[in-house]
């Protein structure tokens, strides 16, 4: 382990093209036999998705806002466990975080840059300039005496002119131009509301990464850049990597065991429609011993009734309204399920959990009406930041009391609310009281809230 290198790619914006250098890269090592593990900075169910798909490795989130320092210490020994490679993808702006510290930090890249030792590879989307770009580049590495900026990959290069001219700029502030990256000439994910369109969903998404990993072979020089790499280091990068595979992931992860000693069986609702789900969590679950069930909603799946609870984790139920309306089988075990046993939504389960959905299109869809509550993606609000949530109902998230955090990110507003428990009272990162969120009746309960810690 004491060889293992890593490194960040990050950016001034979002935008910049972090997602596309992030799966060339990590498709063109893994196909020169490299072990190399991957990281998505910040709350973000989608881009690990694609990491696996390069790498055959799972992907774990890092989040300073959401996760004390020994969580995420746990979860980068497990994720970086028997790899020679270390990337991990950064959200936003490397230094964009919140004003007022979370758990551990203010959830930006660069705190987890700080605390792994991860060197940070710059990608400048030089589109509008040249020689600025240098002024960008020696900005970001003066801005934060623990992150270092090791190279620059430009991005939206026009000509060989506009390239020479913006690389003369970055190697004026004294930082390596390691690659540049074609306007027009990099293949293109598609998109959706909420990022990108999922991996699962995208029928040649390996030979879209294998064509990204083509370009980054061309354009950057990896092997400068593995060269320029020394060992992880980090205030707690070679401690942690000192770790196993099997370090056990801390218990307040394990968010549907909480409180409770028995091993459980949950029954997961998975595919297009449900597939938010952090792998952390999962990892946490079955190290304390559960037994995960997955069932298929789309698929007019019923959970399992030997399962001890439910849960619906997000996804886009709003895409597949008319269709979740009329699997009869998965809406009428669900309500079977819940006259015994706990059930949770979280986000687009919440809305399943629900009496009506409306679609894009104003139709309203009938569903499990185990919540008195209508939301609609008809007319979109985008509703976004970091959450923290202290329960005032015992669910499976937790007893009351806890403090849960995490966040939220959806574009479906509720329209229609009847009355019913709580489950909790959220503030955003800044500490501002946002009100009650979610709701609870016997055994049943949900909320747009995504759980992280």
């Amino acid at each position: 382990m004491a060889k293992t290198k890593g490194f960040m790619i990050a950016a001034p914006r979002s935008g910049s093209g972090k997602t596309t250098v992030t799966l060339g890269l990590l498709r063109a090592l893994a196909r020169r036999g490299l072990p190399v593990a991957s990281f998505k900075c910040g709350p973000d169910y989608i881009d690990p998705a694609f990491h696996k798909i390069a790498t055959g490795r799972e992907s774990y989130n890092l989040d300073s806002w959401a996760m004390a320092g020994d969580m995420l210490d746990a979860i980068f020994a497990r994720g970086a466990a028997g790899a020679e490679v270390v990337i991990a993808e950064g959200s936003m702006g490397l230094f964009d975080g919140v004003m007022k510290p979370g758990a551990s930090g203010d959830g930006s890249s660069a705190d987890i840059a700080a605390r792994f030792g991860l060197p940070v590879m710059l990608v400048i989307d030089v589109s509008g300039q040249s020689q600025s770009a240098g002024a960008v580049a020696l900005g970001f590495k003066n801005f934060h005496p623990d992150v270092k900026i090791t190279g620059v990959i430009l991005g939206n290069v026009a000509s060989e002119r506009h390239k020479a001219q913006a690389a003369h700029g970055v190697e004026r502030a004294g930082i390596p131009v390691l690659g540049a990256l074609p306007r027009g000439g990099v293949p293109v994910l598609p998109e959706r509301h909420l990022g990108l369109v999922q991996a699962g969903e995208i029928e040649n998404i390996s030979a879209m990464i294998e064509a990204l990993a083509d370009v980054v072979e061309k354009c950057v020089d990896v092997e400068a850049l593995l060269n320029s790499l020394p060992p992880l280091r980090g205030k707690a990068g070679w401690g942690v990597l000192q770790q196993t595979q099997q370090a056990e992931l801390p218990p307040t992860l394990i968010l549907p065991l909480k409180g409770g000693g028995d091993k459980k069986r949950i029954a997961l609702a998975r595919d297009v429609a449900f597939s938010f789900m952090y792998p952390h969590i999962l990892a946490a679950w079955k190290d304390a011993g559960a037994t995960v069930l997955p069932f298929s909603p789309l698929n007019n799946e019923a959970p399992d009734p030997s399962a001890d609870l439910c849960w619906l984790p997000g996804g886009y139920p709003e895409l597949y309204a008319e269709k979740l309306s009329g699997n009869r089988n998965f809406l009428q075990g669900l309500r079977e399920f819940t006259k015994t046993k706990p059930v949770h939504g979280e986000c687009g389960g919440y809305m399943v959990l629900g009496d009506t959905l409306v679609d894009k299109e104003g139709k309203s869809w009938p569903m499990a009406g185990l919540l008195p509550l209508t939301t609609s993606f008809a007319k979109r609000k985008i509703h976004l930041g970091y959450r923290a949530v202290t329960l005032t109902a015992d669910s499976p998230i937790g007893k009351n009391g806890q403090l849960i955090r995490g966040h939220e990110f959806h574009y479906a507003s509720i329209i229609e609310q009847g009355t019913a428990q709580a489950l909790g009272e959220a503030t955003d990162a800044g500490g501002t009281a946002l009100g009650p969120v979610g709701q609870k009746i016997g055994p049943v309960s949900g909320t747009f809230f995504h759980a992280v810690a």
